[in-house]
């Protein structure tokens, strides 16, 4: 039984392998068990780096502070007279259910672990989908993910800079008459969907400047919807970010707005680019019936990669 079972692990592996499968061919089963695969490599990354989470939001990490103290930040910049103390002095959360401590230090610790070990449960994600992509696809790949992963940060990183501020205005409402005493589990859900919100946000742009690169969205039409896409991105601001602060509306509009006339400028260039290009190639100059100076010649696979197949079949082994 035992030799069997080796048998068949060898057997799978040796498919996986270029040498045994130079075209990287696999059947619809292969592929299904190439995806559990993945999937549970990936599960147990976000497992591993949930307990690492839940263990830093108590433990500081040198001069890092606890994940605990990261969280409790915006919150401990409200002024001490307006902010329950429990008669404690200090700066701490309030609980009201028996496990709501353990339940919000779970849920914050999946989320960083999550962030942290994101590089290494992507991988497997990318290493499933990038062997069925040509090379100039995947380059192009990497570079958006490239990118959507720096704006997503610099979106969280706005978001937990503005937090302070607008919780601070809201407290300051009525100060004579209330305190604020917020409970732990919602004040961290309302942190983590205002970091969220702000990630995915920042996104927008991206998005504009690709829908340009295949040629959905021209500069010209940016220009002319500018005014109208301003607007509507305002009231995106408005309606995303949770609360009623004029701090986390005011932030995320302007940045949204100053990200979208960055993607505008380079969908400029870009599209002057390609007109310099098809003026050098005469393509303004054809008739409506004449035929484009296109290569018709088809490609082998050797010519875009001696190593990606092609679409229609996919290499499941690891990318080195």
């Amino acid at each position: 039984m035992a030799e069997a079972v080796n048998g068949g692990r060898s057997s799978r592996r040796s498919r996986r392998s270029r040498r045994a499968n130079p075209d990287g061919t696999m059947t619809l089963i292969e592929h299904i068990y190439e995806f559990r695969r993945r999937l549970g490599w990936a599960l147990l990354f976000v497992v591993v780096g949930g307990i690492f989470g839940f263990i830093w939001f108590e433990q500081h990490l040198g001069v890092i502070p606890s994940l605990g103290d990261i969280m409790k930040g915006p919150y401990c910049a409200i002024p001490a007279q307006q902010r329950f103390d429990g008669g404690s002095g200090g700066c701490k959360l309030l609980q009201t259910v028996p496990f709501e401590a353990f339940m919000v230090r779970l849920k914050v610790g999946v989320a960083a672990g999550a962030v942290l070990l994101s590089p290494a449960w992507l991988y497997q994600i990318w290493a499933f989908i990038a062997p069925g992509l040509y090379a100039r696809e995947r380059r192009y790949a990497t570079i958006f993910v490239s990118f959507a992963s720096v704006l997503f940060a610099a979106g969280a990183v706005l978001a937990y800079l503005l937090v302070p501020h607008a919780l601070a205005l809201l407290a300051g409402f009525g100060q004579e008459q209330f305190v604020t005493a917020l409970t732990a589990d919602k004040y961290i859900s309302f942190i983590l969907s205002l970091l969220v919100i702000f990630g995915v946000s920042f996104e927008l742009p991206l998005l504009v400047v690709m829908l340009n690169r295949v040629g959905v969205l021209k500069y010209q039409q940016l220009k002319k919807w500018r005014r109208g896409i301003l607007f509507a991105l305002f009231v995106f601001a408005a309606f995303a970010t949770p609360g009623s602060d004029p701090f986390s509306m005011l932030g995320l509009a302007a940045a949204l707005t100053l990200l979208f006339e960055i993607s505008i400028q380079i969908a400029r260039f870009h599209d002057r680019k390609l007109g310099r290009e098809r003026a050098d190639e005469g393509w303004d100059k054809l008739a409506d019936d004449e035929a484009a100076p296109f290569d018709y010649t088809p490609s082998s696979i050797e010519d875009d990669s001696t190593t990606t197949p092609g679409p229609s079949s996919r290499s499941t082994d690891d990318i080195t």
